[in-house]
Protein backbone atom coordinates (compact mmCIF):
# COMPACT_ATOMS: atom_id res chain seq x y z
CA UNK A 1 0.00 0.00 0.00
CA UNK A 2 1.08 3.67 -0.68
CA UNK A 3 0.29 6.14 1.46
CA UNK A 4 1.23 10.00 2.07
CA UNK A 5 0.02 12.87 3.51
CA UNK A 6 -0.42 16.36 1.38
CA UNK A 7 -1.41 19.97 1.88
CA UNK A 8 -4.01 20.50 -0.76
CA UNK A 9 -4.61 24.70 -1.64
CA UNK A 10 -7.66 25.53 -0.90
CA UNK A 11 -9.36 29.14 -1.16
CA UNK A 12 -9.08 29.25 3.11
CA UNK A 13 -5.36 27.84 3.62
CA UNK A 14 -3.23 24.60 3.46
CA UNK A 15 -6.00 21.36 3.54
CA UNK A 16 -3.63 18.44 5.35
CA UNK A 17 -4.91 15.24 3.66
CA UNK A 18 -4.11 11.87 3.72
CA UNK A 19 -4.57 9.34 0.74
CA UNK A 20 -3.61 6.06 0.09
CA UNK A 21 -4.02 3.39 -2.34
CA UNK A 22 -2.74 -0.31 -3.60
CA UNK A 23 0.85 -0.07 -4.82
CA UNK A 24 0.23 -2.01 -8.34
CA UNK A 25 -2.25 -2.58 -11.17
CA UNK A 26 -3.46 1.40 -10.82
CA UNK A 27 -4.81 3.65 -11.76
CA UNK A 28 -7.77 3.34 -9.03
CA UNK A 29 -11.35 4.86 -8.60
CA UNK A 30 -11.33 7.37 -6.27
CA UNK A 31 -13.37 7.80 -3.11
CA UNK A 32 -13.50 11.07 -0.60
CA UNK A 33 -13.19 10.04 3.23
CA UNK A 34 -14.81 12.86 5.30
CA UNK A 35 -14.69 12.80 8.73
CA UNK A 36 -16.28 12.57 12.16
CA UNK A 37 -16.19 15.45 14.63
CA UNK A 38 -13.34 14.17 16.37
CA UNK A 39 -11.32 14.44 13.33
CA UNK A 40 -8.22 13.16 12.06
CA UNK A 41 -6.78 9.84 13.99
CA UNK A 42 -5.34 6.73 13.36
CA UNK A 43 -9.13 4.97 13.23
CA UNK A 44 -9.83 7.10 10.28
CA UNK A 45 -7.11 6.49 8.52
CA UNK A 46 -7.34 2.84 9.10
CA UNK A 47 -10.91 2.56 7.75
CA UNK A 48 -9.27 4.42 4.64
CA UNK A 49 -7.03 1.79 4.38
CA UNK A 50 -9.26 -0.78 4.76
CA UNK A 51 -11.29 1.12 1.76
CA UNK A 52 -8.07 1.36 -0.20
CA UNK A 53 -7.12 -2.36 0.18
CA UNK A 54 -9.63 -3.75 -2.12
CA UNK A 55 -8.41 -1.40 -4.74
CA UNK A 56 -9.54 2.13 -4.04
CA UNK A 57 -7.88 6.01 -4.11
CA UNK A 58 -8.82 7.40 -0.71
CA UNK A 59 -8.70 10.89 0.11
CA UNK A 60 -9.18 12.13 3.94
CA UNK A 61 -9.17 15.36 4.31
CA UNK A 62 -8.61 17.40 7.34
CA UNK A 63 -11.82 19.91 7.64
CA UNK A 64 -11.04 21.73 10.40
CA UNK A 65 -7.67 22.89 8.82
CA UNK A 66 -9.04 26.44 8.96
CA UNK A 67 -8.44 26.48 12.69
CA UNK A 68 -4.68 25.90 11.25
CA UNK A 69 -3.72 23.53 9.29
CA UNK A 70 -2.76 19.90 10.96
CA UNK A 71 -5.49 20.59 13.64
CA UNK A 72 -6.69 17.61 15.84
CA UNK A 73 -8.22 17.13 18.73
CA UNK A 74 -7.28 15.05 22.01
CA UNK A 75 -8.75 11.65 21.65
CA UNK A 76 -8.15 10.63 25.00
CA UNK A 77 -10.17 13.78 26.40
CA UNK A 78 -12.66 14.72 23.54
CA UNK A 79 -15.48 12.41 24.77
CA UNK A 80 -15.26 13.54 28.15
CA UNK A 81 -18.63 15.46 28.69
CA UNK A 82 -18.37 18.97 29.37
CA UNK A 83 -14.64 18.79 29.38
CA UNK A 84 -12.35 21.42 27.47
CA UNK A 85 -11.44 19.08 24.57
CA UNK A 86 -15.24 18.63 23.86
CA UNK A 87 -16.01 21.86 23.70
CA UNK A 88 -13.03 22.51 21.50
CA UNK A 89 -14.77 19.85 19.04
CA UNK A 90 -18.35 21.73 19.02
CA UNK A 91 -16.06 24.96 18.18
CA UNK A 92 -14.51 23.19 15.32
CA UNK A 93 -17.52 21.45 13.96
CA UNK A 94 -20.16 24.21 14.41
CA UNK A 95 -17.58 26.18 12.28
CA UNK A 96 -18.45 24.16 9.39
CA UNK A 97 -20.98 24.56 7.07
CA UNK A 98 -22.32 22.74 3.98
CA UNK A 99 -21.26 25.87 1.68
CA UNK A 100 -17.81 25.52 2.91
CA UNK A 101 -16.94 22.37 2.35
CA UNK A 102 -18.30 22.52 -0.92
CA UNK A 103 -15.45 24.34 -1.42
CA UNK A 104 -12.90 21.99 0.16
CA UNK A 105 -14.25 19.17 -2.32
CA UNK A 106 -13.74 21.59 -5.30
CA UNK A 107 -10.12 22.07 -4.22
CA UNK A 108 -10.22 17.84 -4.11
CA UNK A 109 -11.35 17.31 -7.42
CA UNK A 110 -8.45 19.73 -8.80
CA UNK A 111 -5.93 17.79 -6.86
CA UNK A 112 -7.10 14.25 -7.49
CA UNK A 113 -7.96 14.90 -11.27
CA UNK A 114 -3.91 15.81 -11.78
CA UNK A 115 -2.69 12.46 -10.20
CA UNK A 116 -1.22 9.93 -12.56
CA UNK A 117 -2.74 6.99 -10.18
CA UNK A 118 -6.13 7.95 -9.37
CA UNK A 119 -9.31 7.42 -12.35
CA UNK A 120 -11.88 9.83 -11.76
CA UNK A 121 -14.29 9.69 -14.06
CA UNK A 122 -17.03 8.41 -11.75
CA UNK A 123 -16.35 9.16 -7.85
CA UNK A 124 -17.30 8.27 -4.53
CA UNK A 125 -17.62 9.81 -1.13
CA UNK A 126 -18.21 8.28 2.14
CA UNK A 127 -18.86 10.56 5.45
CA UNK A 128 -19.60 9.60 8.73
CA UNK A 129 -21.72 11.59 11.91
CA UNK A 130 -21.24 15.44 11.44
CA UNK A 131 -20.49 14.55 7.73
CA UNK A 132 -23.46 12.70 6.79
CA UNK A 133 -24.79 15.99 5.07
CA UNK A 134 -21.42 16.85 3.74
CA UNK A 135 -21.63 13.95 1.15
CA UNK A 136 -25.06 14.30 0.23
CA UNK A 137 -24.42 17.76 -0.14
CA UNK A 138 -21.51 17.03 -2.58
CA UNK A 139 -23.84 14.69 -4.36
CA UNK A 140 -26.29 17.20 -5.25
CA UNK A 141 -23.59 19.57 -5.68
CA UNK A 142 -21.18 17.83 -8.30
CA UNK A 143 -24.14 15.07 -9.75
CA UNK A 144 -21.83 14.81 -13.01
CA UNK A 145 -18.80 13.79 -10.55
CA UNK A 146 -20.00 11.53 -7.75
CA UNK A 147 -21.44 8.34 -8.97
CA UNK A 148 -22.04 6.77 -5.30
CA UNK A 149 -22.48 8.26 -1.56
CA UNK A 150 -22.73 6.65 1.47
CA UNK A 151 -23.90 8.09 5.02
CA UNK A 152 -23.31 6.17 8.10
CA UNK A 153 -25.40 7.40 10.81
CA UNK A 154 -25.01 11.41 9.61
CA UNK A 155 -26.54 14.34 10.70
CA UNK A 156 -28.11 17.31 9.47
CA UNK A 157 -29.78 15.18 6.41
CA UNK A 158 -32.92 16.84 6.91
CA UNK A 159 -32.92 20.35 8.90
CA UNK A 160 -35.06 23.61 8.73
CA UNK A 161 -32.09 25.61 7.13
CA UNK A 162 -32.04 26.77 3.52
CA UNK A 163 -28.66 24.60 3.18
CA UNK A 164 -30.34 21.45 4.05
CA UNK A 165 -29.12 18.79 1.84
CA UNK A 166 -32.73 17.08 1.74
CA UNK A 167 -34.15 20.05 -0.64
CA UNK A 168 -31.88 19.22 -3.75
CA UNK A 169 -32.33 15.11 -3.23
CA UNK A 170 -33.84 15.80 -6.93
CA UNK A 171 -30.44 16.83 -8.47
CA UNK A 172 -28.63 13.45 -7.22
CA UNK A 173 -27.28 11.29 -10.21
CA UNK A 174 -24.81 8.89 -7.85
CA UNK A 175 -26.65 5.71 -6.07
CA UNK A 176 -27.13 6.38 -2.34
CA UNK A 177 -26.52 4.49 0.79
CA UNK A 178 -27.88 5.66 4.11
CA UNK A 179 -27.19 3.33 7.42
CA UNK A 180 -28.58 4.37 10.56
CA UNK A 181 -28.45 3.82 14.19
CA UNK A 182 -31.53 1.83 16.17
CA UNK A 183 -30.65 4.51 19.27
CA UNK A 184 -29.71 8.04 17.62
CA UNK A 185 -30.28 11.12 19.22
CA UNK A 186 -28.63 12.83 16.70
CA UNK A 187 -30.46 11.03 14.00
CA UNK A 188 -33.80 10.00 15.52
CA UNK A 189 -36.15 7.73 13.81
CA UNK A 190 -38.65 10.58 12.66
CA UNK A 191 -35.57 12.04 11.07
CA UNK A 192 -34.99 8.83 8.88
CA UNK A 193 -38.55 8.42 8.20
CA UNK A 194 -38.85 11.81 6.62
CA UNK A 195 -35.45 10.88 4.95
CA UNK A 196 -37.08 8.17 3.19
CA UNK A 197 -40.20 10.06 2.02
CA UNK A 198 -38.01 12.79 0.69
CA UNK A 199 -35.98 10.24 -1.66
CA UNK A 200 -38.96 8.34 -2.72
CA UNK A 201 -40.48 11.51 -3.87
CA UNK A 202 -37.37 11.46 -6.59
CA UNK A 203 -36.33 9.59 -9.23
CA UNK A 204 -33.03 8.64 -7.13
CA UNK A 205 -31.33 5.24 -6.35
CA UNK A 206 -31.07 4.77 -2.56
CA UNK A 207 -31.45 2.72 0.26
CA UNK A 208 -32.09 3.55 3.84
CA UNK A 209 -31.07 1.01 6.08
CA UNK A 210 -31.72 0.39 10.01
CA UNK A 211 -29.15 -1.46 11.63
CA UNK A 212 -30.97 -2.77 14.68
CA UNK A 213 -29.61 -3.06 18.38
CA UNK A 214 -26.79 -0.36 17.11
CA UNK A 215 -25.97 3.24 18.67
CA UNK A 216 -24.76 6.45 17.19
CA UNK A 217 -20.94 5.26 16.31
CA UNK A 218 -21.17 1.49 15.42
CA UNK A 219 -18.52 1.39 12.92
CA UNK A 220 -16.15 3.00 14.92
CA UNK A 221 -13.56 0.62 16.36
CA UNK A 222 -12.50 2.28 19.43
CA UNK A 223 -15.65 3.56 20.40
CA UNK A 224 -17.41 1.98 23.46
CA UNK A 225 -20.63 1.68 20.94
CA UNK A 226 -18.45 -0.54 18.34
CA UNK A 227 -20.59 -3.01 17.27
CA UNK A 228 -18.56 -5.61 15.32
CA UNK A 229 -21.64 -7.45 13.01
CA UNK A 230 -22.88 -4.16 12.00
CA UNK A 231 -19.57 -2.98 11.30
CA UNK A 232 -18.85 -5.78 9.32
CA UNK A 233 -22.24 -5.09 7.52
CA UNK A 234 -21.41 -1.39 7.06
CA UNK A 235 -18.37 -2.44 5.13
CA UNK A 236 -20.29 -5.23 3.15
CA UNK A 237 -22.48 -2.08 1.75
CA UNK A 238 -19.97 0.44 1.17
CA UNK A 239 -17.82 -2.49 -0.47
CA UNK A 240 -20.71 -3.72 -2.99
CA UNK A 241 -21.59 0.45 -3.72
CA UNK A 242 -19.04 0.97 -4.82
CA UNK A 243 -18.11 -1.64 -7.06
CA UNK A 244 -21.13 -1.42 -8.58
CA UNK A 245 -20.74 2.23 -9.15
CA UNK A 246 -17.11 2.96 -9.56
CA UNK A 247 -15.05 0.16 -10.60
Amino acid sequence: MIERQVEIVTSAGRMDTFVTHPERDGPFPVIFFYMDAPGIREELRDMARRLASVGYVVVLPNLYYRAGTGTTLDQSTVRDEGGPERERMWQLMYSLTNALVMDDTRALFDFIDEQPYARTARIGCVGYCMSGQFVFTAAAEFPDRIAAMASLYGVGLVTDRPDSPHLRADRIAAEMYFGCAEVDSYAPPEVVVELERTLAATSAVFEVERYPGTEHGFAFPKRPVYDKAAAERHWERLFSLFRRCLD
